[in-house]
């Protein structure tokens, strides 16, 4: 439980955080729309990258930092252990999706779906549900002192 609480690493700016969630919702979508599973494999990298080696390993969460910060639009500095724990949360919906599609199951769409709605509550309104979760885990099993 302890290797959750990541306080080691860098913290990360809300707006590209929100931005990451954008580009999420809109490949997610077009899996859907176009009926090609395999954009979800895009999803499967960024996710493990970002849920198990942190944001600041992963080249587009670096590039839009830059882009962002060198804009001014950064936005305010979130802590980073609950947004890598919603990483893994999507590296493991998408990489369900995946799993099915490539089983041949129509099925691979209900993670996507997920992805959508999830998504979209984190780029339009800033509500990460994975990081609610992540909180509620904590409450409920609090780390061992």
């Amino acid at each position: 439980m302890q290797a959750m609480l990541r306080f080691d690493l860098p913290r990360v700016p809300a707006h590209v955080i929100r931005l990451e969630a954008f580009l999420t919702c809109v490949i997610s979508l077009l899996a859907l729309a176009l009926q090609q599973p395999w954009l979800m494999l895009l999803l499967v990298l960024l996710g493990f990258v970002r849920g198990f080696f942190g944001h600041h390993r992963e080249p587009l969460h670096r590039w839009l930092r830059a882009m962002a910060e060198s804009r001014g639009w950064g936005g305010k500095l979130e802590d980073v252990g609950a947004k890598m724990f919603a990483a893994k949360v999507l590296f493991l919906a998408a990489a369900v999706s995946l799993g099915l599609a490539l089983a041949g199951s129509p099925l691979w769409q209900v993670p996507a779906g997920v992805l959508v709605l999830f998504s979209f509550l984190e780029w339009a309104f800033a509500f990460c549900a994975g990081c609610w979760a992540y909180g509620v885990w904590y409450r409920v099993f609090p780390p061992k002192a």
